[in-house]
């Protein structure tokens, strides 16, 4: 980034609702591959005559996510028309909430400790002016030379969270909108699927000589469909504009598309004023007054441990490291599995080793498996008290990891205990001294030069890499059950 300039960043992020009808009728609100235009009704295709309800269900989560946001809820709101043409509007306008939205404020907190020419400033509190309910549009589907629409999506339960042009940086605005996504999820109130247009962003970026208090001219970057997507669309505008200014050109006003394939951004439209959609008050709805339709201190119950609160309780009280906490609050059914699977841990001396080995094995052994057989951890077949079971069995050394390796495939095969699987192949590690001082006796009789190399290497250097050798002939005589540790210390007290 130029040391000339600063980047002012703002985002217009759209969340779809998981309700399970539409916001202004009974249509249902999951259209996942249906017949295009099967799931509509004279409601959401704007036939002359019908009347919009307003979907309750989506008022309810709107709230839920402003209280998780910390924003404020109005004390009345109203839904409007916003005017406008588009092929895919069946009614010529949009019912929103836009100009009296029902949150105001808020912010997202995030721990940012990342390379500093990516990320230049230290606030991490980034803060929303606003979030807005409206419905969706429908969609069109390009064909060759014509374009066909389908409105199976019109009407659909829509947020619009607009954020203050607090971002500085791309991945600052790359890390927000990952956050946003699961705090959405973990509030179980939308997929927020990016690949599916489940939630969309736009961009808002413009560039400033740095001190300068005003704000450049900003261009909006549609057509942003997954996070790396966002970042590397930012970062071509920031060195287009950077170069333009540079030369004396003027940064114009405008909306730019982002062309994922060539990583560039391409002039669309001159970008249109608020007072183009001549808003106002829809008709047929009433205002909304949100203390009067619902108990706002009960919905605040409802909230569940978010991800930050998460990530805070696996560092400070399972002693996880921040990228391994990262790794499993990304995805809420992971946690889930996580925190269950440490439930079953007793508060003793040696269960924080424990957790972290339950940790180790989901974020190495069970990813590796979901992964390699395209699962997800909710139809996975080890549970989290045979997960436990396992993780107990290998920090007590009473299997191996290589014996863990082997027990664990099976048990995700299978849905098996850890017991079952070592009792049906036989392999439960040997840690009897009496019986490995047997056979380690055996090898050391049979390998005398291998054991007066040892004693001259100890009597030199205090060490001998034939121990390592020896160990390796006793987990090859046990076909690797014998306990490491165990096979040391006898052979260390056998070869003197």
């Amino acid at each position: 980034m130029s040391d000339k300039y600063e980047v002012v960043i703002g985002l217009e992020i759209h969340s779809q609702l998981n309700t399970k009808s539409k916001m202004f009728c009974g249509c249902d609100n999951n259209a996942e591959g249906k017949e295009p235009n099967s799931v509509t009704c004279p409601v959401c295709m704007g036939m002359p005559g019908t009347l919009p309800v307003i979907n309750k269900k989506a008022l309810e989560w709107t709230f839920l996510l402003g209280l998780a946001l910390g924003a404020k809820i109005a004390d009345q709101f109203n839904f409007e028309r916003k005017q406008y043409f588009y092929p895919d509007l069946p009614k010529g306008y949009q019912i929103t909430s836009q100009t009296t939205p029902p949150l105001i404020g808020g912010h997202l907190d995030l721990e940012i400790d990342v390379d500093e020419s990516r990320h230049p400033t230290s606030r991490n509190s980034l803060t929303i002016e606003h979030v807005h309910l409206e419905e969706d549009a429908g969609k069109l589907i390009h064909a060759g030379d014509h374009s066909l629409v389908d409105l199976n999506r019109a009407g659909t339960p829509l947020l619009e969270i607009v954020t203050n042009p607090d971002f500085r940086s791309p991945l600052e605005a790359k890390l927000f909108m990952q956050e946003l996504q699961r705090i959405l999820r973990y509030l179980g109130i939308s997929s927020a699927d990016m690949e599916k247009g489940h939630l969309r962003c736009d961009g808002n970026i413009s560039l400033r000589p740095v001190g300068q208090k005003e704000f450049g001219k900003k261009v909006e970057i549609k057509n942003i469909n997954s996070f790396s997507s966002l970042e590397r669309a930012l970062e071509f505008e920031i060195k287009r504009q950077t170069e333009m200014l540079d030369n004396g050109e003027t940064i114009e006003q405008e909306t730019r598309g982002w062309d994922d394939a060539k990583n560039i951004t391409v002039s669309q439209r001159s970008k249109e004023m608020a007072h183009d959609y001549r808003y106002f008050p829809e008709p047929d709805l009433p205002p909304v007054v949100p203390v009067k339709a619902f108990d706002l201190e009960n919905l605040k119950k409802q909230i569940p441990e978010l991800p930050a609160q998460k990530r805070k309780k696996y560092v400070e009280e399972f002693g996880l490291g921040k990228t391994e906490a990262d790794i499993l609050v990304g995805d809420m059914g992971l946690a889930n599995y996580f925190e269950e699977s440490v439930d079953m841990v007793k508060t003793s001396e040696g269960s924080q080793n424990i957790i972290k080995r339950i940790a180790n094995l989901i974020l190495g052994d069970v990813l590796a498996y979901l992964n390699a057989n395209n699962q997800n951890i909710l139809n996975f077949k080890i549970n989290e008290a045979n997960l436990w079971d396992l993780a107990t069995k290998l920090e007590s050394g009473e299997i191996s990891s290589k014996i863990g390796k082997e027990v664990f495939i099976a048990m995700a095969e299978t849905g098996k205990s850890a017991d079952e699987i070592i009792s049906e192949k036989g392999i439960k590690q040997v840690s009897d001294t009496g019986e490995l001082e047997k056979i380690v006796s055996e090898i050391i009789a049979a390998n005398q030069g291998q054991v007066e190399q040892y004693r001259k290497d100890v009597e030199a250097n205090g060490s001998s890499p034939m121990l390592n050798w020896f160990v390796g002939q006793a987990m090859k005589a046990t076909k690797g059950q014998a306990n490491p540790g165990v096979v040391m210390e006898v052979l260390k007290k056998l070869l003197g």
